[in-house]
């Protein structure tokens, strides 16, 4: 075994080490776990970070950076007398306010939902939503048809029975049939289909509490339109959500506490409303997932920790029970080198079968925490590199006690150890 290391001296003592673990199933096993768990852990915290990262700034994109959400509180019938006793609601003349008294405020989108009887086609029913938008709905919350069109400003104006479809609406009122030029019913009055959105590339439909444009089972009709043609609550908000677009140039968060100011005044300060931050969101997404990985790499170092300690204990085990074998080898001329080389050898094959393992488990793992949590998982190399190399480290680092305690034996002593 002396001399310089080849790749047959390498396979022999890979071979050894392969064959003085299997002869220890149980304690290996025992050994393995801390290994497998700290390299999944860490696998499994990448993973999901790297996919809720990606998920969040899709998310954020299509509230847009530099959007402000203002949405109306629903309240029941007996608080609503109350409120609008002082405020009038959110109105188009509050978003005619702000384009004309705030200067950062270059645009604007506005909602309202639609109290749904029924909605059909010549084909089937579906149990959707409605809801009337203004065409720069789309703009603002960078949506795409797949076919057809948006709604227009000429459709606004017109007062047009046009309506666009979110893709799983239109796929349960016309299944394989094209739906461009059909017409579905929104309660009584049935509206000309002109576009089917793009399915969104994120899968959740709210973010921080927030309900995203683009639902999949949505129908979309002109804002005037169901205004003026649809009947409404009582005493309801003229407007649900408002999104008012900031200049790029200019803070989002100076630009909330200028429209705060705007609407405590207008609504004589009853907080009928809430505002909100895509980018306060953000940073609250990213607060989450700081803690979220914190945890997971407690975890990790933990779990690492304790398979390292694990490799320490059964090398030294292995170097008392092998006391007569290491004085033996010593006797026919293996050097301290090779006795070195030959213990770590375990201690790294060991890591690697950790290492191996962890892999499969952190991808599981990663699996089942999006699954039931619903976050994103996104496969990263990254990820694995890192775990697979982090448990090489341990695993070796924590052999090199033993294999030095292993060398330094007598190997007189070690002969005569019963």
């Amino acid at each position: 075994m002396a001399g310089t290391l080849n790749a047959a001296t390498l396979k022999l003592l890979i071979g050894d080490a392969l064959n003085e673990l299997l002869s220890q199933k149980l304690r290996t096993f025992l050994t393995l776990l801390g290994m497998i768990f700290g390299v999944g852990a860490v696998i499994a915290m990448l993973n999901i970070g790297k996919g809720a990262e990606r998920e969040a700034l899709k998310m954020i994109g299509a509230m847009g950076l530099q959007n402000l959400i203002v949405e109306a509180h629903s309240y029941n019938k007996e608080e609503l007398q109350e409120i609008r006793e002082e405020s009038l609601g959110l109105t188009h003349s509050d978003v005619q306010a702000a384009l004309h008294t705030l200067p950062f405020i270059n645009g604007y989108s506005a909602e309202k939902q639609i109290k749904l009887f029924a909605l059909y086609s010549d084909f089937a029913k579906a149990d959707a939503t409605a809801v009337g938008v203004t065409a720069s709905y789309f703009t603002l919350a960078s949506m795409q048809t797949s076919q057809g069109r948006l709604l227009s400003p000429e459709d606004e104006k017109h007062v047009a029975q046009v309506a666009v479809l979110g893709s799983d609406v239109a796929r349960n009122l016309f299944a394989d049939q094209d739906p461009i030029g059909q017409y579905v019913k929104v309660n009584h009055l049935w509206f000309e289909v002109v576009g089917v959105l793009a399915t969104p590339d994120f899968n959740k439909d709210a973010f921080q509490g927030v309900k995203l444009g683009g639902d999949r089972n949505q129908v979309f009709v002109p804002l005037a339109t169901s205004q003026m043609k649809l009947s409404a609550e009582p005493l309801a908000n003229e407007l649900d959500v408002v999104k008012l677009q900031v200049d790029e140039d200019y803070s989002t968060v100076l630009a909330a506490k200028a429209v705060t100011q705007l609407l405590s005044q207008r609504h004589a300060g009853v907080e009928d409303y809430q505002l909100i931050i895509p980018v306060q969101l953000l940073a609250q997404q990213e607060n989450t997932q700081r803690i979220f990985n914190i945890v997971m790499a407690c975890v990790a170092g933990i779990s690492l920790l304790v398979g390292g300690i694990g490799i320490m204990n059964i090398m030294l085990a292995n170097v008392l029970e092998r006391t007569r074998e290491i004085g033996l080898l010593r006797a026919v001329g293996a050097t301290q080198r090779d006795i070195k080389l030959q213990f770590i050898t375990e201690s790294f094959v060991i890591s690697v079968v950790g290492g191996l393992l962890g892999i499969v488990f952190g991808l599981v793992l990663s699996e089942i925490i999006g699954f039931y949590s619903e976050w994103a998982v996104s496969w990263s190399l990254t990820a694995i590199v890192l775990s697979v190399s982090i448990c090489l480290l341990v695993g070796v680092g924590f052999g090199v006690f033993p294999a030095i305690k292993a060398s330094k034996l007598n190997p007189i002593d070690a002969l005569h150890t019963d």
